[in-house]
């Protein structure tokens, strides 16, 4: 219950980044590869905190970041710097940084991170796999997550963050899911929440809302390298529909598997279901 609070070993750094230090929190250089982890929108380098130490303990080392504009790393006050093909660069710079260490770069774009690092390879990054979860093919389909972004636009325009930030716990409220959470996990992910951007939060949620089918793109970026691809959804995912990620699997010709007892967000619904997923397939890329 405490998934963005769970203990690790990892340490908070800061790696280069285009638009200024890139926040992350990173396992010890002892690994065969690095596990480069991009979170979603609104996230940030804790939603990996349950799964860092177990792909440490794998052979790898695990780099979580915070995306540019999100909780601890700076970004610019231009919205459209934020939209996927452009941190999809920033992701392909902070690609080529951790490959310089002589080790292969395995890149996992979550949510809206999968569709930066979509992005990020379709830019060149020089990757040894891509992992894609509960992320989708373009924009968000019709649903109540896309219909927030849209309520949420004009009040963080008009109000500011921390006046969206209270509608969005009052929308919470209704929830068990969160009236149940520690008291603890709250007040991070209302600091983290109004911590980020406001214009970061405003272009992703246009990248959300707008950004057109790549699939077709990114497998004819994939096969042209040779590259390895997974696709992973929480078998309760409500945001972009199992069967579309399904599809989107069979187009880049890529695995598929669904995560038990998870929704949008195996990384901490159900941490040891999904490093049963991804460590086996990591092992056989290298």
């Amino acid at each position: 219950m405490t998934a963005q609070l769970t203990v690790h070993g990892a340490d908070r750094v800061e790696l280069p980044g285009g638009f200024g230090p890139i926040a992350a929190l990173r396992t010890k250089d002892d690994g065969k590869a690095v596990a480069l982890l991009v979170p979603g929108y609104t996230g940030s380098k804790e939603d990996f905190a349950p799964v860092l130490d177990g792909i440490g303990a794998d052979g790898f080392q695990a780099v979580a970041i915070d995306l540019p504009g999100q909780f601890e790393s700076a970004g610019p006050d231009d919205e459209s710097a934020y939209l996927p093909a452009v941190l999809g660069q920033i992701v392909a710079g902070l690609v080529e940084h951790l490959a310089a260490a002589g080790k292969p770069v395995l890149l996992l774009g979550h949510s809206y991170g999968g569709l930066v690092a979509r992005a990020a390879v379709l830019a060149g990054a020089d990757i040894a796999g891509l992992t894609l979860m509960d992320s989708g093919p373009a924009a968000l389909p019709d649903g109540p997550r896309r219909a927030a972004l849209s309520l949420g636009e004009p009040l963080l325009r008009k109000d500011g963050i921390e006046a969206a930030y209270r509608v969005r716990e009052q929308m919470n409220e209704q929830f068990t899911s969160w009236t149940v959470l520690p008291s603890e996990l709250k007040t991070f992910l209302r600091h983290r929440f109004v911590s980020s951007s406001p214009a970061g939060l405003l272009g992703m949620a246009d990248g959300l809302r707008y950004e057109p089918d790549l699939v077709d793109a990114l497998a004819e970026a994939l096969h042209a390298r040779n590259l390895p691809s997974l696709v992973v959804a929480g078998e309760g995912d409500d945001a972009w529909s199992v069967p579309s990620q399904q599809d989107m699997a069979d187009r880049l010709g890529a695995p598929f598997v669904t995560v038990p007892a998870a929704a949008h967000s195996p990384n901490t619904e159900n941490p040891k279901a999904l490093l049963d997923i991804l460590l086996p397939a990591w092992r056989s890329w290298l």
